[in-house]
């Protein structure tokens, strides 16, 4: 194995680390193993009423101020779904949501609101991480603690918790599938349809596709940038298609824009290669259901971001501990791992798909 090989498993070890952590958010169980009992209906202490965790139970009920984007993409609405969803499990948890905006000014106006009220916990989805700095110190400075989600604060003072995906690790993830699957075709076109080129998440992801591709001699052939809208990934598909007579894999990073991508490839009549997504959108799971596609397999981008920053915010706000750590309290960052989803693991995750 290369050093870059023995490098980037390690960084797969890493990131699957983070991601039992993230379990742990959903768990939350204790270490020590349940009592026995004389009666087969009593409950173990660590189970909740309702076949929960102990940390599931009603508390202290507290306010939780929410706020993130406008849903216009189908994961964002997802996020947010799924964040209302987890909110409404707890009976001790009050949710106030904000208007979704992608008006940075209208949301510093919404976190100013919730200092305000005096919430317990904020747990925020910045449309602009730097521009949402500012008014979140201002939060953690008047003691509410705050739950950053997705997308980083440039201040580590920001917030008391920060959950996120994993994008580096995405592009390992897809780039390892695909060494995997062309195994020792040293000449095989790779593609790669990005979402929009100059921003950071992006970057992140054709850096960690890279590196992964370069552990099994393999490079990008071509690469185009959409939109991470649908017209966008139709249409640099379509030039892509035009460029290169022949390719073996693409990867898009988007699914959203996959469903652009895949019109592209229909209209083109193309399909001598394979495809692997990324996000995770319910689409593209039965797509690769289906087995009549291009389409391989897909790279999940967690939609349950936020429903772990309720979690998180809830167990801040009641004092309470990951109860499956031997540490006291919430880490401070938490990385969600990035799997790569196939027709042979695809139902263990429709459960958390999204519709593009």
């Amino acid at each position: 194995m290369s050093a870059r090989m023995t490098r980037n498993h390690r960084l797969l070890g890493l990131t699957a680390a983070a991601a039992t952590t993230a379990l742990l958010l959903s768990g939350c169980v204790s270490n020590e193993p349940p009592e026995e009992e004389n009666d087969s209906d009593s409950m173990s202490a660590d189970e909740g009423a309702a076949g929960g965790t102990a940390n599931d139970e009603p508390g202290e009920t507290i306010t939780i101020g929410f706020s993130a984007p406008a849903a216009d993409h189908g994961w964002m609405g997802a996020i947010t779904r799924a964040a209302l969803d987890e909110a409404e499990g707890y009976e001790d948890v009050e949710l106030r949501q904000a208007e979704a905006t992608n008006d940075v000014n209208m949301q510093i106006s919404h976190i100013e609101q919730f200092i305000n009220e005096g919430v317990d916990a904020i747990v925020l989805l910045p449309f602009d991480g730097d521009a949402l700095t500012e008014i979140a110190i201002e939060a953690m400075e008047a003691g509410i603690p705050v739950v950053n989600v997705d997308r980083e604060f440039s201040s580590p003072f920001a917030a008391r918790a920060t959950i996120l995906g994993d994008n580096y690790g995405m592009g390992v993830s897809a780039g390892t599938y695909i060494c995997e699957q062309l195994g020792g075709q040293s000449d095989a076109v790779v593609a790669e349809i990005q979402g929009i080129a100059n921003l950071p998440l992006t970057q992140d992801r054709s850096e960690g596709f890279a590196d992964a591709l370069s552990d099994c001699g393999l490079s990008v052939s071509t690469q185009v940038s959409a939109d991470f809208t649908i017209q966008g990934g139709e249409t640099a598909t379509s030039n892509l298609l035009q460029a290169e007579p022949e390719i073996d894999a693409i990867w898009n990073h988007d699914d959203d824009q996959g469903v652009g991508v895949l019109a592209a490839i229909d209209n083109a009549g193309r399909d001598e290669f394979f495809m692997v997504g990324g996000a995770g959108s319910l689409d593209v799971m039965e797509e690769i259901q289906s087995g009549d596609s291009v389409l391989q397999a897909t790279v999940i981008y967690p939609s349950t971001q936020a429903a772990d920053g309720i979690k998180m915010a809830r167990l801040i706000a009641q004092s309470k501990n990951m109860s499956d750590l031997a540490s006291a309290g919430v880490p401070r960052t938490t990385q969600l791992f990035a799997p790569v989803v196939t027709a042979d693991n695809v139902d263990q995750y429709l459960e958390i798909g999204f519709r593009s």
